[in-house]
């Protein structure tokens, strides 16, 4: 490892589950130390997900008033953490096992770990869950998870795809969208949704964005093929048996409506609840339809190396709302709360 490296280090603790006053602002953080397996990235960049309001109000947690299984693995979160998912960084430093050669690589961080402290994990970990995360001016992650970008993309941009992106994409593996599929994309301005309108669209699928009408033409110009708006009756709106695919990210009162339009044989999945986590089920509806429901947090092995070639190649474009600086955590986090944008808010670090 590379001895000319500063000892402190620039970060965000989350301190506990709580309100604001839970981010810890300091400049006195150890620099994290590479294991044999790992490399220490420089983050130019770290975007702001769902995940880290989640963790830090204990939303993950099962149980009334109680914060014990509050992670992103349903395991306690151990404090103080440092988050942050969506990593753009250099790679300034490597463990004994890992070759010098990577040094000085431009890398995008694969957010779901499957390797983590040298260990092959049994259930994969929340990069700035389960370990720390990006808020940081370092950042330590097993090599493997660490993937070459060439791009001219900023590195603001950048830190726009890894989380959000390999979500959508990951939702679109388990659900096997071909272009032959109608797919219901819900929430589709957010930074998971508005990406999944783009990859189902780079998989030449027809694409119906649930949104708020102000937000119509953003979607449009993304690649939608039809935008809906979230106040309306989606089975008047489109009728039952009409689309292929549900990718949801909202959840809450409407959900029997996302499985009474899906054709018998459509495939529902998802992976978020911002409209509530709580839903109606008539599993008559679910088994008299022949209908898949899938779950989908750990991402596919091949979904993150997929990510990185379409960001390459320039079949997905970047969505960047706002940029904060790394102090400015708490601003951001009360902007990227009113849900009025369109895409990611990132940090610069």
């Amino acid at each position: 490892m590379k001895t000319d490296l500063p000892t402190k280090m620039r970060g965000v603790w989350l301190t506990g589950h709580g309100d604001m006053d839970k981010l810890d602002i300091r400049e006195d953080i150890s620099v994290p130390v590479p294991g044999p397996g790992d490399v220490l990235v420089r983050v130019a960049a770290a975007g702001i997900n769902n995940t880290d309001i989640n963790t830090r109000t204990a939303w993950y947690s099962k149980h009334d008033g109680s914060s014990d299984d509050a992670g992103w693995s349903g395991q306690p979160i151990q404090f103080p953490r440092i988050q942050g998912a969506d990593v753009c960084g250099r790679v300034v430093a490597v463990g004994s096992s890992v070759k010098t050669d990577r040094i000085g690589e431009r890398i995008l961080i694969e957010p779901c770990l499957r390797e983590a402290n040298g260990q092959e994990l049994i259930k994969p970990w929340y990069f700035g869950s389960e370990c720390d995360g990006g808020f940081a001016e370092f950042t330590v992650v097993a090599a493997r998870h660490a993937y070459k970008i060439d791009s001219k993309l900023s590195d603001i941009e950048l830190a726009s795809f890894p989380c959000s992106y390999s979500t959508a994409e990951n939702l679109l593996t388990r659900a096997s969208v071909t272009a032959t599929d109608r797919v219901l994309v819900t929430g589709a301005s957010g930074g998971v949704g508005s990406a999944a309108v783009q990859l189902a669209k780079a998989r030449g699928a027809y694409v119906i964005a649930v949104t708020t009408p102000l937000k119509s033409d953003a979607l449009h110009e993304l690649g939608a093929d039809d935008t809906l708006s979230r106040d309306k009756d989606l089975i008047a709106e489109l009728g039952t048996n009409s689309v292929d695919v549900v990718l949801d990210l909202v959840a809450g009162d409407k959900w029997p409506q996302y499985l009474e339009v899906l054709r018998p044989s459509g495939r529902y999945a998802v992976a978020g609840a911002i409209a509530g986590p709580f839903v109606r089920l008539d599993v008559r509806t679910l088994y008299l339809k022949d209908l898949s429901l899938l779950g989908c947090t750990v991402l596919q092995p091949e979904v993150f190396n997929n990510l990185i070639k379409r960001i390459e190649h320039g079949a997905i474009m970047p969505i960047v709302a706002r940029s904060f600086t790394l102090e400015e955590i708490q601003a951001a986090q009360l902007f990227f709360l009113k849900k009025q944008h369109v895409g990611k808010i990132v940090l610069r670090i």
